[in-house]
């Protein structure tokens, strides 16, 4: 059990890192402009893969019964993941060339063009991360997601300075097909014998990811499509540097997702509400001096350093880290508030969602027309300690009606 637990937390250090080191990579190697395009195509690619991770992966790893149903229902979900994606990504592709050639064109449309077609790989390794994870195998989405790193990065790194979105986009997803197959080859030696099922049986009304894809709309996707409207439609530098503050409080990422990952078995083992909120909060607090020590660190490193990391997007992406480190903070308090209220009263979560994913997102855009992007940052910020002020309220009333 231990040994999987690791496996797993690992596993999400690992991805995490690579997505890291994808970001930093192209930053190095693209110009601020090409930088800005790639930002928004990321945007995307992480909206995308948000929705399939609620829609596929969440649902996956609630499955219970029979070990037969388990490996057949891993199968189905990966023939599911990979035939739904392909079909958004041919979309993506048709609808941005069809654009492309009514108007100028340029990086950002071969940029999306590019994931239109490499988004079938990238989503399809990601869902079976969440099937081994249901057949108690964590350590072979572990073995995938090394090599998924060892191979992206030397593949980044050789694309020559200034190489453009579309050749670095399509640079970024073909990197992930030994991932995949090493992935598919791992999943059919743990299912062998299951059959392969009806994908469609994924759109049934029935189907548990459809709550989870409505969680991940009023929560997440809200802000995504913020930003992507932002860069489409406004200011695509104003997303190139959001995006490039933001990778540099990658480290607080991981340890956001291990809170919400392993906080509630390990909450359990506090006995009473009050306790378990007083563990809360510690580990919220201990969560945003982190995130503040991690800002700090980063508004003294010399600028020949940043620039090695971030290229000519550490320029505009420095200014941002005073509100960005802000921000990181109250959501290490909004995270574990919400990381409470699900082990108190799960149905209270969504509410919240809705109403201040909402307020974030009028934060940001009213930001960014007060003070551009650095306005658009603290409106990021203003949003993010609204939601943990409100989590926290939701979460003081649910303690006065939880007994103990």
């Amino acid at each position: 059990m231990r040994w999987g637990a690791a496996a797993s937390l690992a596993d999400q250090g690992v991805a995490a890192l690579t997505n890291i080191a994808v970001v930093v990579f192209v930053a190095r190697q693209s110009t601020a402009s090409d930088f800005a395009s790639f930002a928004v195509v990321y945007a995307v690619f992480a909206l995308l893969l948000g929705a399939a991770t609620a829609y596929v992966g969440q649902a996956l790893v609630l499955r219970r019964g029979p070990e037969a149903e388990l490996r057949l229902h891993c199968r189905v979900s990966a023939v599911f993941t990979l035939a739904a994606a392909a079909v958004i990504g041919a979309a993506l592709s048709l609808v941005t060339a069809a654009l492309a050639a009514l108007g100028p064109g340029g990086g950002l449309s071969r940029g999306l063009a590019a994931l239109g077609l490499v988004l079938p790989l990238l989503l399809t390794q990601d869902a079976m991360r969440y099937a081994f994870s249901l057949l108690g195998r964590p350590h072979h989405a572990l073995g995938a997601d090394l090599l998924r790193l060892a191979v992206a990065v030397p593949v980044l790194a050789a694309q020559p300075y200034g190489a453009g979105p579309g050749r670095t986009v399509a640079a970024w997803g073909l990197s992930a097909l030994p991932a995949l197959l090493l992935s598919a080859a791992l999943l059919a030696a743990a299912t062998r014998g299951a059959g392969w099922g009806d994908p469609r049986a994924l759109l049934g009304r029935r189907h548990l990811g459809r709550r989870f894809l409505v969680e991940f709309g009023v929560g997440n996707a809200a802000s995504q499509l913020a930003i992507v409207a932002l860069g489409l439609f406004a200011s695509p530098p104003a997303v190139g540097a959001l995006r490039g503050a933001s990778t540099l409080f990658g480290p607080m990422n991981v340890l956001f997702n291990a809170a919400t990952g392993f906080g509630p078995p390990l909450l359990a083992r506090f006995p009473g509400a009050g306790r378990q909120a007083r563990a809360v909060a510690g580990a919220g607090g201990a969560l945003a001096a982190a995130g503040l020590a991690w800002a700090l660190a980063l508004l003294v490193l010399p600028d020949r350093l940043g620039r090695q990391l971030l290229g000519d997007t550490w320029d505009s992406a420095a200014h941002l880290l005073p509100a960005t480190g802000s921000q990181y903070a109250a959501m290490a308090m909004g995270t574990c508030g919400l990381l409470l209220l699900r082990v108190l009263n799960p149905r209270a979560t969504l509410p919240v969602q809705l109403v201040f994913s909402a307020l974030s997102v009028l934060c940001l855009l009213g930001g960014y027309a007060a003070g551009g992007v650095l306005g658009a940052a603290w409106g990021l910020c203003v949003g993010s300690a609204a939601k943990a002020v409100a989590v926290w309220l939701r979460g003081a009333l649910e303690l006065r009606l939880t007994p103990g």
